[in-house]
């Protein structure tokens, strides 16, 4: 990477010497840079052609051509800075000089101005901005994909652009980001959407930005925000540039889309009035965008625009967060450091070796060794255990911090206390999950038990990966953390976590004759849970789906921001809609038990 500042952002200088006779090449360079010497650029010819001496050797070093500036040509210096990356980026430009040792953590990271923005990715953001107008202001559904992929593509036309290639992380990024936006058009439920969203733009972050170390992952996933306000002003300097010289396409092109679109409106009235099936076909597929949504349709242009800029820029111009480093800790002595996690290992061994002893001797056991129901023994200690869970993993990160790693018996020592934590670590995490297990048994399922129990199973996973770490080395480990979660949100949301309450608390129901199905809580579940609770018997069925029947049967929402599961539900309750009024449903058991429930009744819960 040249550390000269970019052309863009000063004129032309004809530098000293430039009309001096140019010594002809030596044929060894041309060799070692892959390039006949008749084709190679001449660093003094680009220098003479405008081009700074930096930039003439560059051009020189990889074999870019820098092209002559005009004076007073915008379009000229933008595309000779072309940015140089950091070697094993995973999206790589050309050869770069290494960054001096002395130069300050900005100048480390910032790339140079990209390559002026080409008419590819203008009409793809274009594109984006009018999608997002269209079909954002309406909901969530397959509308997120549809606006996700021009934006994908000014992306990657302006990564083209600049030079950059596509490595095997950056897909792996981009293909688990649009799979993430996959959540919304297919579950209702409105948490699991979020959580796939906000993956779904840290993924893309990522994919932007290639970053690979802890500080670049954790920055980086959130990177896409810095690119904003550069992106808006690269556009609007590109379009500047190419509307100068291009006036009279530019011209065309409007005329062409106002033409286009006078014969669309016309032709379709005319059909539309002609046949009733074509203009509702047209009313279903035509976004419904009246006068008084202008601002917020405004808004949602605007913000379309923004957004595809910035992942343009970032593409073309990455921040290069891996340049933030974090100096490791002073190593401390062997003993120093063991003793303290020894410790602690023998007290998780000493703890494990009672849960072991208790929770495998079953239901019985419990209430013989503790005292307490199996509730109360399930409630009592989940927490306890998700905690040391996430102390546990900071007590890791802080002790290799600190870890000696001087020699091999070092690192020996460092795989010896920390293994068996980390296994011992896993026994305490399949321990909660029992836990949970028998609290989910006595109450049933419900959204914090079902998120506290894949946030605890996530733990254990990360837990495996430092394991792992430990035996084949830790470069990959921030990435595989990144994608183990990632996986979890998109296992999570298409897993419909509504359906799963709905569906345990309608099996306990039905096998357990004693037991009600709370109603109070299932009927503020989303339209996944419908299939479940189409199941049960009259009246507990009309009480259940009576408010998620009013949401769904009454919402006008078009295709495109209409899930699967709001779909189905729709489908089912158009087939068989709810019976009776809401005052059916008191004597049905609708605060918990079919005849009512008393505060101090021993089998409710309100966890």
């Amino acid at each position: 990477m040249s550390d000269q500042p970019s052309e863009a952002s000063r004129p032309p200088e004809k530098p000293e010497g430039a009309d001096a006779p140019r010594p002809p090449e030596p044929p060894a360079a041309s060799e070692a840079a892959g390039t006949p010497a008749a084709n190679r650029p001449d660093p003094a010819a680009a220098q003479s052609a405008g081009a700074s001496p930096a930039e003439a050797a560059r051009s020189s070093a990889v074999g870019d051509p820098v092209p002559a500036q005009a004076a007073g040509d915008p379009r000229q210096r933008a595309q000779a800075a072309r940015p140089a990356g950091p070697p094993g980026s995973p999206w790589q430009y050309g050869a770069g000089a290494p960054a001096a040792k002395n130069e300050g953590v900005t100048a480390r990271i910032r790339p140079p101005e990209p390559p002026l923005i080409r008419p590819a990715v203008l009409w793809s953001v274009l594109a984006t901005a009018l999608l997002s107008a269209l079909f954002l202001g309406d909901g969530l559904g397959v509308n997120l994909l549809i606006v996700a992929v021009p934006a994908a593509l000014a992306a990657y036309f302006a990564a083209r652009a600049a030079g950059r290639r596509l490595r095997p992380w950056t897909a792996t990024w981009a293909v688990g980001g649009l799979a993430l936006l996959a959540v919304p058009a297919l579950r209702e439920a409105g948490w699991p959407t979020f959580l796939a969203v906000v993956s779904a733009f840290a993924l893309g972050s990522l994919a932007l930005h290639g970053s690979r170390s802890w500080p670049g992952v954790l920055i980086g996933s959130l990177g896409l925000f810095d690119s904003v306000v550069p992106g808006i002003i690269w556009g609007v300097r590109g379009v500047r540039a190419r509307a100068d010289g291009s006036r009279a396409r530019w011209g065309a092109a409007l005329r062409t889309t106002v033409v286009a679109l006078v014969l669309l409106v016309v032709f379709g009235t005319l059909f539309a009035s002609a046949d009733a099936a074509f203009a509702e076909l047209l009313g279903s597929l035509m976004p419904d965008a009246s006068v008084g949504e202008g601002p917020w349709r405004i808004f949602l242009f605007a913000l379309g625009l923004a957004g595809a800029l910035a992942a343009a820029h970032a593409a073309a111009a990455p921040v290069r967060w891996d340049g933030i480093t974090v100096r490791p800790g002073k190593p401390r002595g062997r003993a120093e450091w063991a003793l303290p996690l020894i410790v602690l290992n023998l007290l998780f061994a000493a703890f494990i070796t009672l849960q072991l002893v208790v929770l495998l001797g079953g239901y019985d056991k419990v209430r013989d060794v503790t005292g307490l129901s199996h509730s109360e023994y399930a409630r009592q200690g989940f927490w306890q255990l998700l905690w040391a869970t996430l102390l546990t993993l900071l007590v890791i990160a802080l002790a290799l911090r600190w870890a000696p790693r001087g020699t091999t018996g070092d690192r020996t020592l460092v795989r010896a206390v920390l293994g068996p934590l980390c296994v011992l670590t896993l026994v305490v995490v399949a321990s909660a999950l029992r836990r949970m297990d028998l609290y989910v048994d006595e109450y049933g399922l419900t959204r914090l038990r079902i998120s506290v129990a894949a946030m605890e199973l996530w733990l254990g996973v990360v837990l495996v990966l430092i394991l792992a770490a430990g035996v084949f080395g830790a470069r990959f480990l921030p990435r595989a953390i990144a994608v183990s979660a990632a996986a979890g949100v998109l296992a999570f949301g298409l897993l419909s976590p509504d359906g799963l309450i709905a569906e345990q608390n309608v099996q306990r129901f039905e096998d357990r004759e004693s037991t009600a199905i709370d109603i109070d809580y299932v009927e503020d579940l989303s339209a996944d849970a419908v299939p479940a609770l189409d199941r049960l018997p009259e009246p507990e069925r009309s009480c259940a789906l009576r408010i998620i029947q009013n949401d769904v049967l009454h919402a006008d929402t078009p295709w495109y921001a209409t899930s699967r599961g709001e779909a189905r539900a729709k489908e089912i309750l158009e087939k068989r809609p709810v019976k009776g009024d809401a005052r059916d449903c008191y004597s049905a058991g609708r605060d918990g038990t079919r005849d009512g429930y008393e505060p101090d009744d021993d089998s409710y819960d309100p966890y």
